[in-house]
């Protein structure tokens, strides 16, 4: 089956360059999978910012926010016996893992959907306390009646879990806390109550027994979450033999939810699917797709800051036409438009 999605011709929509640092000690390193919602009229994204620190010579700098969303600076010398900067992405000292990276969520809004530029109204928002210490990431945007609720990878030395905020006007938050606690991600709430209760998907990983799979979640209030069931596992020798996670809310249908999720192989080629849930029992799986629905197959995607990635976790639905905003290779937000009834007859099988 070939790549069912059709690219805007001029993406990518948004690169590093595009944006400026969060101050005058950071240098953008990517742009990645932005969250999507509709506000005012506008279309808004919530794109993760991953940052890196301005070196100096003898020593490796790495960042962390402190508690008060702020970012700090700590330098280790280069020929201290403690420090292990092998890899380029976690240094160790002591005994302690640091990213040298650090990932924060940026507000952009666009009248036509294409075009996006930041607004002094809207904040950014950044990791604080103890848990996101060392950046929130990967948000998803799941908006219930005037309420929109903010699902998004925090994450610490105490491991990645998945944090809670909500807003309804993107100027005043409330933080839930931890909704998921390690290790966990890739988290999407459904835009609506099912036989009252809400519903959440959610990858908890457990790679010495089990894997990254796709589970599901309920709760009474939106905060509380439990009756946890896995949905969907990893398949060997196919686009989603190593792992897979929920994309953004699932989109309601007449033949059910429609999932759309990233699949990623041992060589870490990561493609989209689609799976189908039942509408009155989404913890029942309908369908799930044997090929990919989009791969990483333009230039843009199959080189950059990490090739031969495409990711989503956010899109607008236009009737049948799904708008969906994604990751490239790491370092691009781009767009494409799919089909919802294509889609879902390449699941017919």
């Amino acid at each position: 089956m070939a790549d069912i999605a059709i690219r805007y011709k001029q993406n990518p929509l948004l690169s590093p360059k595009d944006l400026e640092p969060s101050n005058k000690n950071m240098i953008i390193e990517c742009l990645l999978n932005p969250g999507v919602f509709e506000f005012n009229g506008k279309t808004g994204l919530l794109v993760r910012v991953a940052e890196r620190t301005v070196q100096k010579e003898g020593v490796v700098s790495v960042p962390i926010y402190n508690d008060f969303g702020k970012v700090e600076i700590l330098d280790f010398d280069l020929d201290d016996p403690k420090l292990d900067a092998s890899d380029a992405r976690v240094i160790n000292y002591d005994g302690t893992d640091y990213l040298t990276t650090i990932s924060h969520l940026r507000l952009l809004f666009s009248d036509d959907g294409i075009n996006f530029q930041e607004s002094d109204k809207y904040p950014s928002l950044f990791g604080e306390g103890e848990y996101e210490s060392y950046g929130i990431e990967d948000c998803r945007v799941s908006q219930i009646e005037d309420t929109y609720y903010l699902t998004y990878t925090m994450v610490s030395p105490n491991g990645v879990g998945v944090g809670l905020r909500t807003t309804k006007d993107w100027k005043n938050f409330e933080k839930k806390g931890m909704m998921f606690s390690p290790h966990n991600k890739d988290c999407a709430i459904f835009e609506e109550k099912i036989n009252g209760k809400y519903y959440a998907l959610h990858r908890p990983s457990s790679p010495e027994l089990g894997g990254n799979y796709i589970w599901i979640s309920e709760s009474p209030d939106g905060v509380h979450w439990g009756n946890h069931k896995c949905i969907a596992k990893t398949r060997k020798g196919q686009f989603d033999s190593k792992r897979l996670g929920a994309g953004a809310a699932p989109i309601k249908t007449d033949k059910g939810w429609l999932m759309i999720y990233h699949g990623a192989t041992e060589g870490n080629r990561y493609c989209l699917g689609a799976i189908l849930l039942d509408l009155e029992a989404p913890s029942t799986v309908i369908a799930r797709s044997e090929e990919p629905i989009m791969e990483p197959i333009a230039t843009y995607e199959k080189t950059g800051f990490f090739g031969n990635v495409v990711f989503t976790n956010g899109h607008i639905v236009d009737g049948d036409t799904i708008k969906m905003y994604y990751g490239a290779s790491d370092e691009h937000v781009c767009l494409a438009k799919c089909s919802i009834n294509q889609i879902l007859k390449t699941l017919e099988k």
